[in-house]
């Protein structure tokens, strides 16, 4: 007989972990497989996505097109997961939970990164708004179209409130119908870190390799600082690819480490011993240290002021809004310049929806073409 996981589960994993035949199930009840346990199945699932495959072409910070060097949403993606499996191994947690939401947590995003969902939840708000956990919610549960019995991915219960609930310095969701009083799995705390760890210091990269950052600059932040200056070895002196690369692993890994200490010494010393425990808590367990805290605070406080906010990213943010804009106002005036099995696949929502979830869905290059296909005269039709 196959064993699908689930003995395997139960030798390895802490009793806080949440193995999958503790899943609260899916909304349509389907039939187990016979060796990939319920988690492995989402992450499969959301990975054959579309919506997944349309991240290779998603902003982080620069937009897809200005180098092939910069991270998309994909390339981030499967770095939070990497560090995710990392954590929750270390921790003896659910690597399939947390590598499911890992790779889900960001299928909402909308193109052009913050910029472009700042400006479809303007447009929309006299239409319920755009937020891109919800989104990313809805993709899973009714846009993605590949099974006959029912809409979406049918994702277990737990993988699904990990993208509704996912919450970082910059996503505060509204999630009042997923038991707000229930604290995340650890498994799904553990996608919220990786996540922050992850764009700080592969934003710096980027920002270092585009020349908007210098290593000189970063001796202003303490994370950054003593990173550099225990990089001592003589090949670094010479190697400015091979300085970049090992700054961002020491940055990474410092924070990693020092967020397992935490985490661990949180977890013995809160007593938790079920799942049941963890959701009783009304604070995450998975957490840095206070001063671990105060330092990403910092680096996330320069990147902010020294680079999403410099000269040469903001074109591209006002460019954004332009194209999401009048992308917009087009298909609402005319809903026949939208693909009709788009218009099919959202029936029953209004066509304010129906147009977020269209423009939401695109790749950068795809709704820059669109744009000049629809407003530049030399374009042919």
């Amino acid at each position: 007989m196959i064993d699908s996981g689930n003995r395997t589960e139960a030798g390895k994993l802490a009793g806080y972990a949440m193995r999958s035949d503790m899943s609260k199930g899916r909304a349509y009840p389907e039939e187990e497989h016979s060796y990939r346990d319920p988690f492995q199945r989402d992450r499969d699932r959301v990975i054959h996505s579309s919506a997944f495959r349309r991240l290779e072409k998603k902003t982080q910070v620069f937009v897809a097109f200005e180098g092939d060097y910069y991270r998309t949403r994909l390339t981030h993606t499967i770095e939070v997961a990497q560090i995710s499996r990392t954590i929750a191994r270390a921790l003896s947690l659910n690597e399939e939970l947390s590598e499911a939401i890992a790779l889900a947590h960001d299928l909402g995003h909308s193109p052009f990164g913050h910029t472009g969902e700042e400006v479809l939840h303007e447009l929309m708000s006299d239409h319920g708004g755009f937020e891109h956990n919800r989104q990313g919610l809805r993709i899973v549960d009714i846009l993605e179209s590949r099974y006959p019995d029912f809409r979406g991915l049918n994702l277990s219960y737990e993988v699904r409130e990990g993208i509704i609930k996912h919450k970082t310095d910059y996503d505060a969701p509204e999630a009042s119908e997923w038991d707000p009083n229930l604290t995340p799995t650890l498994e799904a705390q553990i996608v919220n870190i990786a996540d922050e760890i992850t764009y700080s210091c592969h934003d710096l990269d980027d920002g270092l390799k585009a020349g908007i950052l210098t290593e000189q600059a970063l001796l202003e932040v303490a994370l950054c600082r003593s990173a550099i200056e225990n990089m001592v070895h003589p090949a670094l002196k010479s190697s400015e690819k091979m300085r970049r690369y090992q700054l961002i692993r020491r940055l990474i890994d410092r924070q990693v480490s020092e967020l397992l200490e935490t985490s661990s010494g949180r977890i013995k010393d809160t007593g938790v011993q079920s799942v049941e425990d963890v959701r009783s808590l009304p604070f995450c367990l998975v957490e840095f240290g206070r001063e671990m805290l105060t330092m990403t605070r910092e680096l996330k406080k320069f990147l902010l002021e020294k680079f999403y906010h410099d000269y040469r990213v903001a074109p591209m943010a006002f460019k954004a809004r332009r194209i999401i804009t009048a992308l917009f106002g087009a298909y609402l005036e005319d809903p026949s310049l939208m693909p009709a099995d788009t218009r099919m696949a959202t029936r029953g929502d209004s066509l304010e929806r129906t147009v977020c979830d269209y423009i939401s869905g695109m790749t950068d290059p795809y709704a820059v073409m669109e744009y000049n296909r629809l407003f530049g005269p030399a374009e042919r039709i």
